[in-house]
């Protein structure tokens, strides 16, 4: 059992790392998206443009920050093995039971994604909206429904009843 464990581990500690490394990526992409907005707002260009990288950095940072709280989820959820009590201590994001919960963390940080995402998409179109763009907001209402009928069905269920998550 120990020599199936330790590979485990070691690939997601690839994961937790790999997802570290693209956090920093978008916090590079955040920072020159935003260092080109000052360049846009201080020398007198357009403040369409200046917005659009404004929002374009804050889609960036959003992400990175997704990335982290996945890389930490990973870390501490199924690499590290904490001592009850040390555990008790983490926040609740980084508390993983199990692949479920890494999971449903997963969908609620992209929720909020793509709603800045298109909060930038709008803030970045110069022309007339059109019903396209109902597209983006349709979908995010229909997976954040589909997460809230998950968690209710999972909550009615009772504690024996619900399947063996077999992330750990």
């Amino acid at each position: 059992m120990l020599r199936v464990l330790l590979p485990l581990r070691f690939v997601m500690l690839v994961a937790s790392l790999g997802a570290a490394l693209g956090a920093l990526v978008m916090f590079w992409l955040g920072a020159m998206k935003t260092w080109s907005a000052l360049k846009v707002a201080f020398t007198g260009g357009e403040t369409r443009a200046s917005i659009a990288s404004v929002m374009g950095a804050t889609d960036a940072y959003l992400f990175g920050v997704v990335l982290v709280i996945f890389a930490y989820a990973i870390t501490f959820g199924f690499v590290i093995e904490l001592a009850p009590g040390e555990r008790e201590r983490l926040p609740d994001w980084m508390r993983v039971d199990g692949v479920a919960d890494l999971k449903r963390i997963l969908v609620e940080v992209i929720l909020v994604y793509l709603i800045v995402d298109f909060a930038t998409d709008v803030a970045d179109t110069e022309s007339h909206l059109d019903w396209h763009t109902l597209v983006m907001p349709a979908s995010v209402l229909l997976i954040a429904a589909a997460l809230r009928l998950l968690a209710h069905e999972r909550a009615a269920k009772p504690a024996h009843a619900r399947p063996v998550d077999v992330g750990r």
